[in-house]
């Protein structure tokens, strides 16, 4: 029953971004704001990115790193553009793999919604910074992340437990935790690595973070999408362009997760994580060290 009612909820989220998505595209193209953003290029990487982030490896490092690389989107309307191509590719993954893993339900649903609420409340703030403050913060939010995937490598990280579900103070942790990622969903910092760590942190067993962090973050990429569209900070080409292909790749990775070297895998985004996160600072530093325009003197 669970089980039916979150595939239902799922869909309906799928539904409402969607519906949303075709009301901003047609909106931008009317007021002759819509991007042009190639098209095919961003649909071949957030095929890859989300091909990998159905196997645990995460998307937005992947999307962010190629997007700088070949300069495919403005660094001002990254994380409302990565929030909004997670969308659909997150929906079709807890729809997979929702029913897979028995979660305690207390569990379950309490970290999703904390992580809708933490979404929600922090796209409201984030929608509105300037350029050079989402570079910063963002340099900053992947070396974090680049850091946790790095620790989870070198196993300095406790196993975890047997545990499906958590009560007491750990279970406070875990929504206060959950909150927390929702918000750096929005300046473009994936749920996925920081939620699998607390999960392990917590004593929960290692498989229980698919759910969770999947089922999390297609709800909460609603909220946080949502708001980015509602206030057109979001590249409407290059959503478009995700929502359609990135689908496919979680398909096609969940048919063949079980022949991927996954360890391979992780290595490679958490150099590509430091990576970015270098560049960004780098375009932060140059931006800041870059000669203000000055005011012409008035004579008279």
């Amino acid at each position: 029953m669970l089980v039916t009612f979150l595939r239902l909820l799922f869909i309906g989220c799928a539904l409402v971004f969607i519906f949303m998505l075709i009301h901003a595209w047609w909106h931008k193209r009317r007021q002759g704001q819509l991007e042009a953003t190639p098209f095919w290029p961003v649909a071949a990487i957030g095929f890859v990115a989300n091909f990998l982030d159905t196997l645990g490896v995460g998307s937005f490092a992947v999307k962010t790193a190629c997007y700088k690389q070949f300069k495919l989107i403005d660094d001002r309307l990254l994380p409302g553009t990565l929030n909004g191509q997670c969308v659909l590719p997150t929906v079709t993954q807890s729809l997979i793999f929702i029913g897979a893993v028995k979660v305690d339900p207390v569990t379950l649903i309490g970290m999703m919604v904390a992580a809708a609420a933490g979404a929600a409340w922090g796209a409201r703030h984030v929608a509105s910074f300037d350029r050079q403050t989402i570079r910063l913060v963002m340099a900053v939010s992947l070396l974090v992340v680049a850091g946790l995937i790095f620790a989870g490598l070198l196993g300095l990280f406790p196993l975890g437990g047997e545990a499906m579900g958590l009560s007491g103070y750990k279970l406070g942790i875990a929504l206060a935790g959950n909150f927390l990622f929702g918000v750096l969903m929005n300046v473009g910092i994936g749920l996925f690595a920081p939620c699998m760590t607390l999960v392990y942190l917590l004593g929960m067993n290692p498989l229980a973070a698919f759910p969770i962090m999947m089922g999390s973050t297609a709800v909460l990429s609603v909220f946080s999408a949502g708001t980015f569209i509602r206030k057109g900070a979001f590249d409407a080409r290059a959503v478009l362009a995700v929502a359609i292909f990135g689908p496919i790749g979680v398909v096609l990775a969940a048919m063949l997760v079980q022949s991927m070297d996954m360890e391979m895998l992780k290595w490679l985004v958490a150099f590509i994580v430091i990576y970015t996160s270098w560049t960004m600072y780098a375009s932060w530093r140059a931006a800041r060290r870059a000669p203000q325009p000055q005011l012409a003197e008035v004579t008279g």
